[in-house]
C-alpha cells in the first residue's frame, strides 16, 4: 500500500507573483512581451538584421506570416525604444482597466498586421510595435468615450496629454515611417473597442430606456 503525499497548490514562482500587488501581476504579461521584443533585436544584432525580412510584406501571399512577427521586430535599438515605454504604459493601462490584456492586444495584433498588409504598398516591409502602440492609443481614447467609466476617461486623457503627438505619425512624411501600419494600428484599436465596450453600451442605452419609462 502506498501513502499519498499532498502536492503543493501551485509552483512557488507562481505563489511569488500572486504576493505582488494586483497592478504589478497585470502589468507582468506586457512586460514580458516588452523582454521578447528585446532579446530578438539582441539576436537580430549578431545575425546582422537578418531577422527584419519577417516583416509585413503587403500583398504579397509570401509576407503574410509577417503579421504574426513584425510587432515583435525592429530596426535597431533607438526603434524599439521608442515604442518600449509607450507600448508598457497603454499596455498596463489596458491590462488594469479591462483584465482582457491578452485578447485586446491579439485583436490589435491581427486587425492591425492584416490592414498594414492590405494598405501597406507594394514592395515595402513594416516592422515594429508602433502598430500595437497606435492601437493601444487608439483604444483607450475610443474606450474611454464608449464605457463612460472614469478610470477609462482618465486614462484617455492620459494618453491625450502624453501620446498626442503621434498623430503625426498618420503623416507620410517620412518615407521611413511605416504611416500605414499606424492608421491600421489605430483603426484596429476602434473596431476593438467598439466589440470590447458592446455589453456595456447595450446595458448603458437599457438603463435609459428605463428612466425615459413613464
Amino acid at each position: 500500500m502506498s501513502d499519498s503525499v499532498q502536492r503543493p497548490s501551485s509552483h512557488p514562482v507562481v505563489d511569488r507573483v500572486r504576493s505582488y500587488p494586483v497592478w504589478i501581476q497585470r502589468a507582468l504579461p506586457v512586460l514580458g512581451l516588452v523582454v521578447v521584443m528585446w532579446v530578438l533585436e539582441i539576436i537580430d544584432l549578431f545575425l546582422g538584421g537578418r531577422l527584419n525580412q519577417f516583416g509585413v510584406q503587403p500583398l504579397d501571399p509570401a509576407g503574410l506570416p509577417g503579421i504574426l512577427f513584425a510587432p515583435l521586430l525592429h530596426s535597431g535599438f533607438s526603434h524599439l525604444l521608442s515604442n518600449t515605454l509607450p507600448f508598457l504604459v497603454m499596455g498596463s493601462m489596458i491590462a488594469w482597466l479591462t483584465r482582457k490584456w491578452w485578447l485586446i492586444t491579439a485583436g490589435i495584433w491581427l486587425l492591425g498586421g492584416v490592414g498594414t498588409w492590405l494598405i501597406g504598398g507594394l514592395g515595402t516591409n513594416h516592422i515594429g510595435a508602433s502598430v500595437i502602440v497606435y492601437g493601444y492609443a487608439a483604444f483607450l481614447v475610443t474606450y474611454g468615450v464608449l464605457s463612460r467609466r472614469f478610470t477609462a476617461i482618465a486614462a484617455a486623457v492620459v494618453v491625450v496629454l502624453l501620446y498626442g503627438g503621434i498623430v503625426w505619425g498618420f503623416l507620410p512624411i517620412n518615407p521611413r515611417v511605416s504611416w500605414q501600419g499606424h492608421l491600421a494600428g489605430a483603426a484596429a484599436g476602434v473596431v476593438v473597442a467598439f466589440a470590447d465596450t458592446r455589453q456595456a453600451r447595450r446595458d448603458l442605452r437599457e438603463r435609459r430606456d428605463d428612466a425615459l419609462l413613464p
